[in-house]
């Protein structure tokens, strides 16, 4: 009689999952074998991949999928929180849905899915939680300045989730991409009150045309998929993960070691945003 070893496979998790980041990490993810549960807006359909269509923002379906998951599958093992959108503009002539629409989406979509799922990870002691932030999470980028205020949050968020569930054996950790080419770019929003302004518009069309070449000229989705597929298999993963091009993440070491005004004056400079 051979003995066999069984090898459990992981359950995962991953909000976004229709497009871009989304669905590059979950195709790879279903490739190596693990479950994959991809939660989004749009209808799907994957032979290995279970879609469940969700606004993350509804609290009471997240709770609803969570808990079916758990049910069928006995155990969650990763959670990703990906599913983002941007909305670009002055942050003086934003509106309130504006505003809304982006914490909404971006932060408090990572706060609902955190909350449904971390029970459940308690309950069992184990687990891992990785949440996608920005480069714009590190530096409050001109013109996506709602965007960064909602990676910012999702940075001191899961810094403190962090320290408060290591105990229970499970980690958090923030993946900060830098551009890459994904259907970001055309699905986000650009303030209209911003491109009328006399004063703002030049500057903000200026600025767009930069934020737009840099990111249909940035890395493949595939990247960002294959990394996180190694934070997934790590046993001991970093709080932090920088996925960019070597100038981006130059970027960010600069942030880290120059005073304030200057890493503004760089940007300044960078985005044109002067009149």
């Amino acid at each position: 009689m051979h003995n066999k070893t069984y090898i459990m496979k992981k359950v995962i998790i991953i909000t976004g999952a229709s497009s871009g980041f989304g669905k590059a990490v979950s195709e790879r993810l279903a490739q190596k074998g693990y479950t994959v549960y991809g939660i989004c807006r749009r209808e799907m359909d994957h032979p290995s991949i279970h879609y469940i269509q969700c606004d993350i923002r509804d609290t009471e379906r997240i709770e609803q999928i969570v808990s079916n998951i758990y049910n069928t599958e006995k155990r969650i093992d990763v959670l990703i929180n990906n599913a983002g959108m941007g909305i670009g503009g002055s942050l003086e002539l934003a509106t309130s849905e504006e505003i809304q629409a982006q914490m909404g989406v971006n932060f408090m979509g990572c706060v609902n899915m955190c909350q449904k799922v971390l029970p459940y990870m308690r309950k069992q002691r184990c687990g891992k939680i990785i949440n996608l932030s920005s480069i714009g999470g590190v530096m409050g980028l001109p013109y996506q300045g709602f965007y960064s205020a909602s990676k910012f949050a999702i940075e001191g968020f899961s810094e403190a989730l962090s320290a408060e569930v290591k105990g229970f054996g499970i980690s958090v950790s923030l993946v900060e991409p830098g551009d890459f080419a994904t259907n970001f770019t055309a699905s986000r929003r650009n303030s209209e009150a911003t491109l009328n302004d006399p004063d703002y518009g030049p500057i903000f069309q200026r600025s767009l045309n930069l934020i737009e070449k840099e990111e249909n000229g940035g890395l493949k989705p595939d990247v960002l998929a294959r990394k996180i597929v190694k934070i997934v298999e790590c046993k001991r993963p970093r709080l932090r993960y920088v996925v960019a091009n070597l100038e981006q993440w130059f970027s960010v070491v600069l942030k880290r070691i120059l005073p304030g005004n200057w890493f503004v004056d760089i940007l300044v400079g960078y985005y044109k945003t002067k009149p």
